[in-house]
């Protein structure tokens, strides 16, 4: 019995798996391909693991890159001491420990907030475009978006000299709309969406669905009862 107890294996005795996600029946072949001293077979063994471990994901088998994520993988659960030839170039162990860089975080504190950055991103891109009937039509466009904008967070109606006064601003002067014949859309267009059907709305057309259910229910009754009368007399 002591004996027997001895060969149980416990997880808090067990090596840690590098990538868990393959199981540990699958890190003990990469473990025992690592052991084999003649290269040929390790070439060998380093195959059938990759074919092991591509029929776990069979629709992305023969994809390159997915072949190429499978070696590394394969490298990386050796912990870099399996050397076989592969046909990628093998990753090296300081690309994991590498951080990467830290992302910059926009610090953006625009004076109308309600508009967005992006809007500040476009108005930047016509400001770099030469004159043209396109950067009109592009201006026009940005013009309309802000008034969408601003009607999002203020549902009251909105002047057209509202809008160009705060394109001017946020272009520094080189958007001026106020002097063009130009009109932006009608607020009611801008503020307009599709109709969906309100849970009061589905309510009331489902109900006479269920009268007329119940209809029907009550005339199958009745027929019944009248079949029943008419056996009984």
């Amino acid at each position: 019995m002591t004996e027997e107890v001895s060969y149980l294996e416990y997880n808090s005795q067990r090596s840690h798996l590098i990538i868990p996600e393959y199981g540990r029946h699958l890190q003990k072949l990469i473990d025992q391909a690592t052991a084999i001293e003649d290269r040929e077979e390790r070439n060998k063994a380093a195959k059938y693991i990759i074919s092991v471990m591509g029929s776990l994901n069979p629709h992305l088998r023969d994809v390159p890159d997915f072949q190429h994520k499978l070696w590394d993988q394969l490298f990386i659960m050796s912990d870099f001491n399996l050397e076989v030839d592969s046909p990628y170039p093998i990753p090296s162990k300081d690309i994991l420990t590498q951080k990467p860089e830290r992302l910059k975080y926009p610090q953006n504190f625009p004076k109308y907030r309600f508009y967005g950055n992006n809007i500040k991103y476009m108005i930047d891109v016509a400001n770099s475009w030469e004159e043209s009937e396109l950067k009109n039509a592009l201006v026009l466009v940005i013009a309309n978006h802000m008034k969408k904008c601003y009607l999002s967070w203020n549902k009251d109606t909105v002047t057209d000299e509202v809008i160009f006064e705060h394109l001017l601003e946020l272009s520094s002067g080189k958007l001026n709309l106020s002097k063009s014949n130009e009109e932006l859309s009608n607020t009611h267009d801008l503020m307009k969406v599709n109709k969906k059907v309100s849970n009061k709305t589905q309510f009331s057309t489902n109900k006479p669905g269920i009268v007329k259910k119940n209809n029907n229910n009550k005339g199958h009754l009745n027929k019944n009862n009248k079949n029943t009368f008419k056996k009984n007399s």
